[in-house]
């Protein structure tokens, strides 16, 4: 005779519900990011003047084209923590039971969602106050992707094993390079290197320091993805290859935004093809 199980029962649409959520809020950070990089395209990051959370002192400003894409994104951001904080909200009261016997329990990994969205508002905040320089808007992205990234683990759950060094190294390796891009972007440096693959056709740019941190831009962008290559082969996993079909599409993007001569539309395939790479290497290590 078997003994009954002590184990609590599984919610499956407790859940099904608390991945939908989070996924919700993964979606909606992802599309955050992208909008953010056409409002710095579009020179729009001012578009509300230096008020917040207000635009231009008013709740409904006028819309002409620099305000409606600035005030778009705050809307945006605040569809995000509306759904961040629920996910919190709805993972506390899941970890208090749920009010029955279908249990569910996730981990805090939605509170350090709500942590990371405390920390992007308030470089938000900072960065229209100070008149966008480049450090805070820098670090606004760096705190996206990491909110994305927390985002994506509430989804799927922490691996049941610890991730490997090689696939810590690549999801390091690409944080870097989309830090580094923001940089390049941020500080003008984005015409600074003509030509692809090299710099103004030069191994070691001869020029200005906006030269070196685009030539650094793209040597971190070519050892990724020379790494990814390798980890993929090594891996034999089907994630690890969306990564590497991804990274390809980055470079590809990128080559033909500098051929081209920036086009916009480029510019913001280019962010948005870079927050899917680091997307993937997080879904790759889970």
């Amino acid at each position: 005779m078997v003994a009954p199980t002590t184990q609590p029962y599984i919610s499956a649409p407790m859940t099904r519900r608390f991945t939908r959520l989070a996924w919700t809020a993964a979606t909606f950070t992802y599309l955050l990011i992208i909008l953010g990089a056409i409002v710095r395209i579009t020179g729009s990051g001012l578009g509300c003047g230096e008020h917040w959370p207000l635009c231009n002192g008013k709740l409904l400003p006028p819309l002409d084209l620099p305000t409606m894409i600035e005030y778009g994104h705050r809307l945006a951001a605040a569809a995000v923590s509306g759904l961040v904080t629920a996910l919190a909200a709805y993972a506390w009261w899941l970890r208090q039971g749920a009010g029955s016997r279908e249990r569910f329990s996730p981990d805090r990994t939605a509170y350090v969602a709500v942590g990371l969205l405390v920390v992007q508002v308030l470089l938000g905040a900072v960065t229209v106050k100070l008149s966008l320089p480049p450090w805070t808007v820098i670090l606004h992205l760096g705190t996206a992707m990491l909110l994305l990234a927390t985002l994506i683990v509430a989804a799927r759950g922490r691996p049941s094993a610890p991730p490997s060094r090689a696939g810590l190294t690549a999801l390091t390796l690409g944080f870097v390079t989309v830090l580094f891009g923001a940089l390049t972007a941020n500080l003008g440096a984005a015409s600074a290197c003509l030509g692809f693959p090299l710099c103004n056709g030069q191994v070691v740019p001869a020029g200005n320091y906006l030269q070196h941190i685009h030539w650094g831009h793209r040597l971190l962008a070519y050892t990724l993805f020379g790494y990814v290559w390798w980890w993929a082969l090594r891996m034999r996993t089907r994630r690890a290859w969306w990564v590497v079909g991804l990274v390809t599409l980055q470079v590809a993007v990128a080559a033909a935004m500098v051929l081209l001569g920036l086009p916009a539309p480029l510019q913001a395939t280019h962010v948005a093809v870079g927050a899917a790479v680091w997307a993937g290497l997080v879904l790759a290590l889970l």
